[in-house]
């Protein structure tokens, strides 16, 4: 059994995360210790119980000591059976990292599945549906398996009820090349709101038209149903011939919008000012899909610690090692040896 101390590295739930989905392919079972160690309120959180026990259900897995709060768990994977699934992560717990934990194995299942995932669509601290959408999905489905993601419902922070659907048809992973991110086609900067004041959305888009000074079509407020909110997010996207970044800023208790704005508009032109494929998000969600396609490699910005802790989890299930090889133009080259 492969044992894992959760307070190591980032010390976040990622580590949950990525051990139930390498357990569910590669059949090796393991226990987490100090699980969330780094994070102030350590153990198990809603959303990773969700996620460990949507691994159970379709990967016929069992798991010792889940609970919210838990610390310590145990996992034994089974064979992982493709079809139709749903799963409710309760309030806003996170769509999209349960996602991330199921996505994998059903990829590289024998037949083709649907996964409908109720919650948090738009959370802090989580990829927003765009991303998962624009940016993740096309890379995966470039490597040969297609899948499709539809947002239904959006669900903010701290309400939830959001609703998205996953179809999968799985196919062997095969190892690209995403070194070049292509010419600049795109880019928008869009504020949604939901249960708000317009005024919100739209000093948002101010603040953002000042700090990007992109064309002036490229900027839109977009007003939700009242009843998927309150919530409201800036989501700045920038479309190249081979990947889509998206960035996205909360709207929080207590933050001007201007500072939201403001913040995510600092990100874009951080990653526009590089040459890397990858910006710090993506770079972290293709870790794991070309681990497991045995080669291929993509450009990306500094590692973040977040990622260097994925890497080591994937080391201890398949025996590669991820390597971050500094480039001449300042980007970082990431293969599996």
């Amino acid at each position: 059994m492969i044992i894992i101390d959760g307070s190591e590295g980032e010390g976040g739930g990622q580590v949950v995360r990525n051990a139930c989905a390498l357990s569910l392919i590669t059949g090796q079972p393991f226990r987490i210790i100090n699980a969330r160690g780094k994070r102030s309120k350590p153990g198990l959180m809603r959303q990773h119980v969700t996620a460990v026990e949507a691994a159970c259900a379709l990967g016929n897995a069992t798991c010792e000591g889940l609970a919210v709060g838990a610390s310590e768990i145990a996992f034994t994977p089974g064979k992982v059976v493709p079809g139709e699934y749903r799963f409710a992560v309760g309030t806003a717990g996170s769509t999209g990292l349960v996602l991330q934990t199921l996505l994998m194995p059903l990829v590289l299942a024998d037949a083709p599945s649907r996964l409908v995932l109720e919650g948090g669509t738009h959370n802090m601290l989580a990829p927003p549906f765009e991303f998962i959408a624009k940016t993740f999905l096309p890379i995966i489905n470039r490597m040969g398996p297609t899948v499709e993601a539809r947002l239904i419902r959006h669900g903010f922070y701290p309400r939830g009820g959001g609703r998205i659907e996953v179809d999968i048809t799985p196919a062997p992973l095969a190892p690209i090349e995403c070194v070049d991110r292509g010419a600049l086609r795109e880019r928008s900067v869009t504020a949604l709101f939901a249960a708000l004041p317009f005024e919100i959305a739209d000093r948002e888009i101010a603040a953002a038209r000042k700090a990007l000074d992109w064309p002036e079509e490229s900027f839109a407020v977009r007003e939700l149903p009242e009843e998927q909110g309150p919530g409201n997010i800036v989501l700045i996207e920038a479309a190249f011939d081979h990947v889509t970044e998206v960035v996205s800023g909360f709207g929080q208790l207590g933050v001007p919008a201007e500072r939201v704005a403001k913040m995510a508009a600092g990100r874009m032109a951080g990653y526009l000012a590089s040459n890397a494929f990858a910006g710090p998000y993506l770079q972290d969600q293709l870790l794991l899909p070309f681990a497991l396609a045995g080669g291929g490699a993509f450009t990306t910005v500094k590692p973040s610690q977040h990622s260097l802790t994925a890497r080591d989890v994937i080391e201890r299930f398949i025996g590669r090692h991820g390597v971050f090889r500094d480039q001449p133009d300042g980007t970082h080259r990431v293969e599996w040896r």
